[in-house]
């Protein structure tokens, strides 16, 4: 794993090495290892690169340019299966100079042009500059595990790995209000920054005379409600367990040490199983305990999967001190907000991870979004889906959820869920739920930001902009599936926890469930495979019975979260959030009434302990924009016509 800028110049000279010296440095912790720069004679281009040696550790360094000097390329993450690829390419004449799997990218490009990226297979973003056609070429992996920032400043494009790159680089800091008014940082491909994007998961983005053009090379296809289902579960279950194992063998290919972050869940868990399996030998498990409360500490759990497997098993405990300590510096590595403290949490993982000495970790990410894992997911089929389900379990779920009905879609919800509902023809459980949240937050906006992005319909935004031919005549579980992957997915679950607080210590997290290969199978698989009654996850827990103790295949599903800091109300996390909210870094926000803020920071002791911890996430989020604005030294913009704000 790496971290990489590159610019496409307007004008020849005009981006100075030091600048691009300057954004290596901002992002030195993607890749401590070594770094370079190489400028296109023509001076069109210049790609800069710096390097966490894993796969050809003697000569990876890049850019790698080719012999014939027309073709130049930067990667952040790892190609798999490409020793088969790359002696393909050898057959077919290719002279490689280098043992990195990223110099694959480089000769399929000259072989197949953009026809080369559908064999890529892995994590990874990366930039390619072709001088003969004086393009540049910006292209992400399939589900966006690997981040991807561009803009445009004084004329020329740049790419990289961080927005704080490019801010290192020259980019002014703005705050993006129509962004955040929008949710665009979580719904789309707008970040909290003015003017700065992230390539779409499964994207390309070229620079050429031209301007700047881009297009989709992959996107996840469910089975339409027509194609008649398969019947054999067995075979079902094998063909998953199966392909996940082809995929967890590709990702233990490293030139360096590998670990397992364990959490207690069966996902990861599994993993653990799987790969221990393969290679044949113990591995090194790391588990986050939060030792100050017990409902949220699943060390026991994970403790039994890896006695199952004969781990080495590290406990990393951490407590609302801990997390407070390290919040600034882990929301600076974020670049957007968190609304719960486990991505704090998962920054301290990977930093302790690191002192033991490794570089690279499995994780069991992914499995939740692929196979259905969410309780939000076994709602919209209990509501909207439960076709070949058992219909007295099915009577007795739904009467269950009536009493916990709180947060999804009512009267008072916005307009434009209603106007989804109605064109989808169902509902979505995890979007009325985010939007009910939302709402709340809302009530706390400054009249006059209010009043100017009324009628902004976040979710209107976020509907239009799909390709509506993936949801058409697909169940409702996987159309709810299918929305989840083109926002939360990329933009909060791979960020917050995956690869920002990895990377954030040089930690290459490997994510085997999101293989395309694996995605793509369990695509085709019916609802009732993934939901069955109420189990989630139905046909990955089958497949990875054998890896997993008995008392964790039958564990339901727990969300991985940090204790809120409401309900630990003498702890320096709690401290840290009261003066935050009472700094002058809130009122230099352009979103929020400072004095609405702060009373209700003095209501909420007066509220019962489950209205505490729903308020949690809110606090959490204001604090972190507070410290964005702090560490980033954020301004504010002059606010747009409403018809900019659609844009």
């Amino acid at each position: 794993m790496c971290g990489f800028i590159g610019v496409y110049q307007s004008k020849r000279n005009s981006i100075s090495d030091q600048s691009i010296l300057d954004a290596l440095a901002a992002i030195n912790h993607r890749g401590p290892d070594e770094h370079s720069l190489w400028r296109d004679p023509g001076e069109r281009a210049v790609l800069g690169h710096t390097r966490l040696s894993i796969i050809g550790l003697d000569n990876g360094m890049q850019p790698i340019v080719a012999d014939e000097g027309d073709l130049a390329v930067i990667v952040n993450g790892e190609f798999y299966d490409h020793e088969r690829i790359r002696a393909e390419l050898q057959a077919e004449g290719a002279i490689f100079k280098t043992a990195s799997d990223s110099e694959i990218a480089l000769h399929l490009y000259r072989r197949s042009g953009m026809a080369g990226l559908k064999e890529l297979r892995g994590e990874f973003a990366m930039v390619l500059f072709d001088r003969r056609r004086r393009l540049m070429l910006a292209v992400r992996d399939r589900l966006g595990i690997k981040p991807l920032f561009y803009t445009q400043h004084e004329g020329n494009w740049y790419f990289a790995s961080e927005i704080k790159a490019l801010l290192a680089a020259g980019v002014n800091p703005t705050w993006d209000e129509n962004a955040y008014a929008s949710r665009a940082f979580y719904l789309r491909d707008h970040t909290l920054f003015e003017g700065v994007r992230s390539v779409q998961p499964g994207c390309w983005v070229m620079v050429d005379h031209g301007g700047l053009h881009s297009g989709r090379y992959w996107d996840m296809e469910f089975a339409r409600r027509d194609t008649p289902a398969p019947s054999d579960e067995a075979g079902m279950i094998e063909s998953v367990r199966a392909a996940i194992e082809e995929a967890v063998r590709l990702r233990l290919r490293a030139d360096v040490p590998m670990g397992v972050y364990l959490s207690g869940g069966i996902d990861s868990s599994a993993m653990l199983g799987m790969a221990t399996a393969l290679k044949g030998e113990p591995l090194d498990a790391f588990n986050l305990s939060f030792t100050d409360m017990d409902d949220y500490d699943e060390n026991r759990f994970a403790r039994m999967a890896a006695e199952h497997n004969g781990a080495r098993f590290h406990t990393i405990e951490i407590t609302q001190d801990d997390l407070a300590d390290n919040f600034e510096q882990a929301v600076w590595h974020n670049e957007t907000p968190f609304f719960n403290a486990h991505g704090v949490a998962k920054y301290i993982l990977s930093k302790e991870v690191r002192k033991a000495g490794l570089k690279v970790v499995l994780t069991g990410e992914g499995a939740d979004e692929v196979f259905a894992g969410y309780p939000h997911f076994r709602r919209d089929m209990l509501l909207y889906n439960n076709e070949q389900q058992d219909p007295k379990v099915i009577d007795l779920l739904r009467q269950r959820i009536q009493a916990n009905e709180q947060g999804y879609t009512n009267a008072h919800m916005p307009h434009d869920i209603h106007w989804m509902v109605d064109q989808l023809k169902h509902g979505v459980s995890w979007l009325d739920n985010q939007a009910g949240w939302f709402k709340a937050l809302e009530s706390l906006y400054r009249g006059d930001f209010r009043d100017h992005f009324t009628g902004v319909d976040p979710y209107r935004q976020f509907f239009d902009r799909l390709d509506h031919g993936k949801l058409a005549d697909r169940d409702p579980v996987h159309n709810s599936m299918y929305l989840w992957a083109k926002s939360y997915l990329p933009n909060f679950v791979l960020t917050t926890l995956g690869d920002r607080m990895e990377m954030a210590n040089s930690i290459e997290g490997r994510v085997p469930l999101l293989d395309h290969h694996v995605v793509e199978l369990a695509c085709q698989l019916p609802v009732w495979m993934k939901v069955r009654g109420a189990t989630e996850k139905y046909v990955f827990r089958e497949a990875m019975r054998p890896y997993l103790p008995k008392a964790l295949y039958e564990r339901k599903k727990h969300y991985f979260r940090a204790p809120p800091a409401t309900l630990q109300q003498q702890g320096r996390l709690w401290q840290l959030v009261q003066d935050t909210l009472h700094s002058r870094d809130l009122d230099a926000l352009p979103f929020f009434d400072a004095a609405k803020v702060r009373s209700l920071l003095k209501q909420l002791p007066t509220l019962s302990a489950q209205e505490q911890g729903l308020l949690d996430p809110m606090l959490m989020e204001l604090t972190s924009l507070c410290l964005l604005q702090r560490r980033y030294r954020m301004s504010g913009q002059s606010w747009n016509t409403l018809s900019e704000v659609a844009a």
